[in-house]
């Protein structure tokens, strides 16, 4: 029966069943399961009724609508119908032939087992139906936009009803956004011993803040779960009635938590949440995105004049103490080991403490659950918000519970997170209240030294080939706020936008886990390259994987394939749309080098790889396109006036980096012949590159001096430096590699070719950390 019929005034979560339901006997008549008998003959009165006359079809990637500068005329792309697998899903990847009525059949035999199985508890259980839904209906599309899943449609549709409840004949919607600043000084700048459980523990915990935001609105708002358009990453999107309550409710929830902030971490963290009423009817248009950007603006503003609301509280003056070893703040007294097992550990605040043994139990995490009750049994650990009264907000205090099994009985709960869970039957499970998936990208390996904790450091290097360092990788997506602003044209509805955030958070918080664990079995079917072919997991630890960026470390040499495997799978999932790329950073350092400096060279390498056009990876010092990196350049797009100048219209057989290294490392040149590859390799790419100094110092003078310059023949003198200079090093170089070598001809005409003078650098130095012991 539905739930809605049963009261006289339906509440907005009971409107969002009845959306839901419906979604659930669009599935059940689809796949004539008995459970279409339970559907309800009552007429519904809905806004916006579903249409009936509709079933599922074939998805097509909502990837290929997104459209900036580049992507004219593109392949179509087709997701297979499928199912998201209880735990660690395998990356989809979409394809240019349309599946076959066979492929619907085998999704919709799994479909009819499920809903066989539902009681009618079960039908009025929103979490559970929610899950069915995005567990089966994200690969299929329904209606009239074939671009846009059965989930978004149906979860989009519920939103609005639930948002409309209280106003009965509304011409407006409102959307609530919110977006925690100051994530980059929370985490990255601390520096001690064991910082790596300290940096997963603080983006772990940053979630749960994003989370506790979004429960705070829903409970003052009484609003269903269906209503969060986005949540992840300290970024929020909600959709909510336009009533006036809002504008008060938003504004003391802000102060509130804002205010707790700015105690607990002396105003490192803030949050801006602000809200944007707009005409029902642009949900449907792309005006939508309009309004997705204007509250996006609106946050930007609060972020120019932080805690301006509190600030009474920030100038309030305090006395200075011993500063913490770890975070640096100087206004507690009482700090203490950080850790209590080492009697050397250096001195920290009770905060950076808690932190530190958070990140040490974050291996094998399995349910959250939220409750008023501080103490309860079985718990490995509990991270309490303690959110302090103010004018017009009493205090209110609540508890995140953390457990390394899913079934548990907890007392007073009002909300169960389960971690990367699409399993049906834990989602039944009745003492657990409106439970929850939490997608969380939390990888990592087991240190062989601490059972139960995640790998140290000096683990990853002992883990590394060659020389013994550790790796860290910063990646995001280019251009991400254009892509949501703009890429999707004409588009822009709520359904494709909310569509766009849930597939970009799949692939980042839940498919690299994936990648990781599996990664033969999760990378692309074809045109896939790596150095060399993994089966067990790799050395890995992600400190952060958010909805549209990573930051990762681990084994050197397995950080920068991953990094690699990052890419190549990303633009497969895309359908290789040459507008959604992927620009990355990597550092590598010794095992005791502070981790907040190595989250900053990285970072640079990330700014670089940016300021390079996008679409690229700094990686040894060095600046490349990720085609040049793994030797998949198009030489149609190396510029004109190079092609010209070098009178070749003919791409060798070897273009870019990694083919060179890959043939060095199956060839097993011997050190002697690998130490001196390197050097003569290292000398032709320190020739050129000061050569190249040198004229254009020269070209610097000749403008002080305001002398005539030959732009033509500085231009010439430039190109003749960069791509010949180093023929009679290479050409002495290759005469003294052994035989086995020599003889791939491939690789003796490629190194020679002037295409390939800018790469020598990082070939070398890639070969020359993979032989250093």
């Amino acid at each position: 029966m539905n739930q809605s019929s049963t009261n006289a005034e339906p509440n907005a979560e009971q409107k969002a069943l009845e959306v839901i339901q419906q979604a659930i006997w669009v599935l059940a008549e689809w796949t004539n399961s008995k459970l279409k008998e339970k559907k309800p003959k009552k007429t519904s009165d809905l806004k916006e009724p579903w249409n009936t006359g509709k079933k599922p079809e074939v998805l097509r990637s909502l990837f290929d609508s997104v459209t900036l500068s580049k992507n004219e005329g593109k392949k179509q792309f087709y997701w297979k119908p499928d199912f998201i697998a209880d735990v660690n899903p395998r990356i989809p990847y979409p394809t240019e032939t349309k599946p076959s009525s066979d492929d619907l059949r085998k999704l919709q035999n799994e479909i009819k087992q499920t809903l066989d199985g539902l009681d009618d508890k079960d039908l009025n259980n929103l979490s559970l139906l929610t899950l069915i839904l995005e567990k089966y209906g994200s690969f299929i599309s329904f209606g009239d936009s074939d671009d846009v899943a059965l989930v978004d449609i149906a979860k989009s549709k519920a939103a609005v009803a639930a948002a409309l409840v209280n106003n009965p004949d509304p011409k407006e919607l409102c959307l609530i956004a919110g977006d925690l600043s100051g994530i980059q000084n929370f985490i990255y700048t601390i520096s001690s011993d064991g910082a790596l459980k300290s940096l997963r523990a603080r983006s772990f915990y940053l979630e749960l803040v994003t989370e506790q935001v979004v429960q705070q609105i829903l409970e003052k708002l009484k609003l269903p779960r269906t209503n969060v358009i986005y949540a992840g990453g300290g970024n929020i999107y909600i959709l909510a009635p336009a009533i006036d309550s809002v504008k008060n409710d938003i504004e003391e929830i802000r102060q509130q938590f804002n205010k707790w902030l700015l105690s607990r971490f002396q105003g490192k963290v803030f949050l801006a949440l602000d809200r944007l009423e707009f005409p029902q009817s642009d949900i449907k248009t792309e005006k939508f995105a309009q309004h997705w950007s204007d509250i996006t603006k609106q946050l930007a503003e609060q972020k120019s004049r932080k805690f301006a609301e509190n600030i009474t509280d920030f100038i309030q003056v305090s006395d200075s103490h011993e500063p913490c070893k770890v975070c640096h703040r100087d206004d507690v007294e009482n700090l203490k080991p950080l850790n209590k097992n080492e009697p050397d550990s250096v001195l920290a605040c009770g905060i950076c403490r808690e932190m530190f043994q958070l990140g040490g139990q974050l291996l094998k995490l399995e349910a959250i659950v939220r409750s008023q009750s501080k103490n309860l049994k079985d718990k490995f650990d509990t991270l309490a918000f303690e959110l302090p009264a103010t004018d017009k907000r009493c205090a209110k205090n609540v508890y995140y519970h953390l457990f390394r099994r899913w079934r548990q009985i907890v007392p007073d709960n009002d909300t169960a997170l389960l971690v990367n869970d699409w399993n049906i039957e834990h989602y039944k499970f009745t003492p657990l209240r409106k439970p929850t998936p939490l997608l969380l990208g939390n990888y990592s390996q087991e240190s062989d030294e601490e059972k139960g904790s995640i790998m140290r450091a000096n683990e990853m290097t002992e883990k590394a080939k060659g020389i013994d360092r550790v790796g860290y990788l910063r990646m995001d997506v280019d251009n991400l706020g254009l892509i949501f602003a703009e890429g999707l044209g004409q588009k822009k509805t709520l359904a494709r936008i909310a569509g766009l955030s849930r597939q970009m958070s799949y692939f980042f918080k839940v498919y690299l886990n994936s990648l990781a664990e599996f990664r033969n079995t999760n990378i692309p079917p074809k045109n896939f390259k790596q150095l060399t072919p993994q089966d067990n997991r790799l050395n890995l630890l992600f400190i952060y994987a958010g909805g549209d960026d990573l930051f990762v470390s681990g084994a050197w040499n397995e950080v920068v394939e991953f990094g690699f495997d990052v890419y190549q799978c990303f633009r497969a999932y895309t359908g290789n749309n040459p507008d959604i790329t992927l620009s990355g950073g990597i550092s590598i350092a010794d095992a005791k080098f502070p981790l907040y400096q190595a989250a900053k060279t990285s970072g640079h390498a990330e700014e670089a790889a940016k300021g390079n056009g996008k679409d690229s990876l700094g990686l040894f010092g060095q600046t490349f396109k990720w085609s040049e990196w793994l030797g998949i350049v198009d030489i149609t797009t190396i510029e004109t006036d190079t092609k010209d100048y070098l009178n070749s219209k003919t791409k060798p057989s070897l273009l870019g980096i990694l083919p060179f290294v890959e043939i060095l490392e199956q060839q097993e040149i011997g050190l002697n012949y690998s130490r001196n590859f390197v050097r003569n390799l290292l000398i032709t790419a320190q020739v050129q590159e000061e050569a190249l100094k040198k004229i254009e110092n020269r070209k610097i003078e000749s403008k002080k001096k305001a002398e005539k310059i030959n732009e033509k023949q500085i231009n010439e003198e430039i190109m003749g430096t960069r791509y010949f200079l180093h023929l009679p090093k290479v050409a002495y170089t290759l005469a003294r590699l052994p035989n086995n070598v020599l003889s791939n001809e491939d690789f003796r005409t490629s190194l020679k070719s002037p295409y390939n003078a800018p790469y020598f650098r990082a070939i070398a130095t890639w070969i020359e950390l993979l032989n250093r012991s």
